[in-house]
Formats: structure tokens, sequence, C-alpha cells
């Protein structure tokens, strides 16, 4: 699984650049009455989505036509290649179209279905967090390029939980985040993806979700455990493209087996 040092710095810069590009669009549209359409699932979507979307996967095919692509907006591009780069152009639409700054693009790549870099960019914050295999997550913004750390937080009862929205848990999904959200010392809401970026610089300690898809959670991966912490699925299994919706990220690697006992099916 491992990338050679010198291919994994040459992505690096090449996501950084990327995320530039996606920030001169989602800038350009942020705050302006843009028009806003709803997909098959009624989750909205604006020309900021897909033409940040489209500008990524121009730069990428120019720079590596080998790779695959899966994206939110467009869709799948040879996703059985060995790199694969997983996109979402806004992580956090509804933030986006209301004036909130709290919207994200997430940038994966991915090998044999595994996250090998992430990066978590706030484009109105200026913000960048950068995850890949085998280095410590590193925070980018105007006071420099810096490691990051998740905080230490073994038990429950001290923990602080995030997740985006409760409209998210519905049934025993529902029912077993309830039963989580009474064990923890503070529940909190919102942030989409950068409840992730708060967790890997250690201000929270848990975020819950479901109903996720990869190109929601794929670029996470690295930026959490590079910060020294984990996540899984509820069932506590390593997450990857074949994944589920499920996902439990912990800053503290002792809480996953906690946490999932309120959370697994079975």
């Amino acid at each position: 699984m491992n990338v050679r040092p010198e291919r994994l710095d040459a992505a690096i810069a090449f996501a950084e650049e990327l995320a530039e590009a996606a920030r001169s669009v989602t800038r350009h549209y942020f705050r302006t009455p843009v028009a806003v359409d709803s997909k098959a699932d009624e989750s909205p979507v604006t020309v900021a989505d897909r033409e940040t979307e489209a500008r990524l996967r121009e730069l990428i095919a120019r720079q590596f036509p080998d790779h695959g692509v899966i994206g939110e907006e467009h869709g799948s591009e040879r996703p059985d290649a060995e790199f694969v780069w997983v996109l979402d152009p806004i992580d956090g639409t509804k933030a986006f179209i209301t004036g909130n700054p709290l919207f994200g693009t997430l940038i994966a790549l991915t090998r044999a279905g595994r996250s090998v870099l992430g990066v978590i960019d706030m484009p109105i914050l200026g913000e960048r967090w950068i995850g890949a295999e085998g280095r410590a997550t590193e925070l980018v913004d105007t006071a420099g390029r810096r490691e990051v750390r998740s905080r230490t937080c073994p038990t429950l009862d001290a923990a602080v939980l995030q997740t985006t929205h409760p409209e998210m848990f519905a049934g025993q999904d529902a029912e077993r985040f309830a039963r989580l959200s009474r064990q923890v010392r503070m529940t909190r809401f919102g942030g989409d993806c950068f409840s992730y970026a708060q967790l890997a610089g250690g201000f929270i300690d848990l975020v819950v979700e479901a109903g996720l898809q990869p190109y929601d959670f794929m670029a996470l991966l690295p930026v959490i455990e590079g910060s020294g912490g984990r996540a899984t699925d509820w069932n506590g299994q390593a997450l990857t493209l074949e994944s589920g919706g499920h996902m439990l990220a912990a800053g503290d690697p002792a809480l996953i087996a906690a946490t999932s006992r309120y959370l697994k099916s079975s």
C-alpha cells in the first residue's frame, strides 16, 4: 500500500494545486445569488459545485491521464485504476448557499480503494489540512505550515461529540446516536467537513455521521489518522471505497471501541 516518498510528495503538491483551483471558483460564487437545484436525493446543488468539480477533473486529466476520478457531481471515470482521485467540490452545500463559511472542498487520492492522501480545504477561512500516508497531518494557513495533533481523551464521559445535523440519523441510527450522546460530556451540531478538522486539531473528540458517500469521507481519513486519531465505520471496521455511509472518527483511538458499542448494528 505504501507510495514512494517522492511520488507522494508530487501528489501532495498537486493536491494543493487542486485546492487552490477550487478556492478560486467557490470564492467567486460565495454569497452571490446563485440558482439552487435539487438532485435526485433532494440535496441541493449549484453551479459552483459543478464548475469546481469540472475544473478539478480537467487538471487531473492533464497531469495524470491514467488516474481515475470519482466525484459527487460528475460521476466516475476509470474507478478501477490503480490511483483514483475522490472529489467533493463543496462539502456543505447547504452552508454555502446560506452564506455560512463552514463549507470545504475534499480531495483524496486512493490506491487499491484506500486513501493515501487527503485534503480538507476551507476556502473562506483560508485554512487547509493535509494528511498523507505515514506522515503527520499539517495545517496550512496565514500563519504558515505546521503539524497538528488530536487530543487525548480515553473516556466517553470527557468527550465532546459533534455531527453535522441530527436529521442525518433515522430509525435505529437515531436511537443509537441518542444513546451515545447521553454518554458524552457535550454534543454539538454543525460543521460538515470542518468537524473533522476540529478533531484533527485537538478541539473536539468524536464525530459520528451516517448517510455518507465515499466522496464525503475518503479525504478525511489521512487527515484524521495523521493527527493521531482513527476513523472507522460504526462497527469499528476500516473505511474504504466500498464502505457504507456510517462513519465514526475519534481523536483518541482508545475511544473507538467504547463508542462503537453504542453504535454498532450487532
